[in-house]
């Protein structure tokens, strides 16, 4: 497929543009500073774009199959972000004028402000309100998307992402914002980057999230 990926310089955007390199995607990376992204090949284009400017990604996303965003934004302790809505209002609108379908884009578990009560006390006390400035942005994406018919979007949920090498393990999955055990508590903390990457590609031939928000972690 021919695939346009946002935040393909951040450490879960390389893994995603990797493997989909790997398997035998033309891939156009659109970043803001494309010396940052250092990966050759045949397949991949490294275009600079604003991904706040729906006139700047348009050229970007024409002939494309679907959009990837693996876009991240600091924790800010003054100030609201509005990162994630702005990004997402700016793709939505060139995909409609480029007649691009498919996007699949990354937020986290427990981005509903009353979904952590289950979660770990180090999580629930410590690690949700430090960083509920990005977790609130990307809940707004959420039901942003959730009010776009006209596009095909789905959401990946994932927990907390660490640096490990991608494995082969089996996904589980949850329409919800973490994916519990028999007790409705969270299974697990953390996954590796390189399979979120893995799950984000198997959606562009599966249809079974589409318009839908889904929790992963691998068993």
């Amino acid at each position: 497929m021919k695939i346009a990926v946002l935040g393909a310089t951040g450490q879960t955007g390389q893994q995603l543009v990797n493997q989909a390199l790997q398997q035998g995607h033309s891939v156009t990376a659109v970043v803001r500073n494309p010396g940052k992204l250092t990966v050759t090949h045949d397949n991949l284009k490294v275009v600079e774009g604003d991904i706040f400017s729906e006139d700047s990604l348009k050229p970007h996303f024409k002939g494309q199959d679907a959009v990837l965003s693996c876009l991240g934004f600091p924790i800010s302790f003054l100030y609201g972000i509005t990162g994630y809505t702005q990004s997402m209002t700016a793709a939505l609108n060139a995909m409609r004028d480029a007649k691009v379908n498919r996007i699949i884009t990354m937020t986290s578990w427990y981005t509903d402000p009353n979904s952590g009560s289950n979660s770990p006390l180090l999580i629930r006390f410590m690690l949700l309100p430090m960083i509920r400035s990005v977790l609130n942005n990307m809940y707004e994406m959420e039901n942003f998307l959730k009010q776009t018919d006209d596009i095909n979007w789905t959401v990946v949920r994932p927990p907390g992402l660490k640096n490990t090498p991608t494995t082969a393990n089996e996904f589980l999955t949850h329409e919800g914002y973490y994916v519990p055990d028999e007790n409705g508590l969270p299974i697990g903390a953390s996954v590796s980057r390189g399979d979120v990457a893995r799950f984000m590609l198997s959606l562009l031939n599966n249809n079974a999230w589409m318009k839908k928000a889904v929790a992963i972690i691998t068993k």
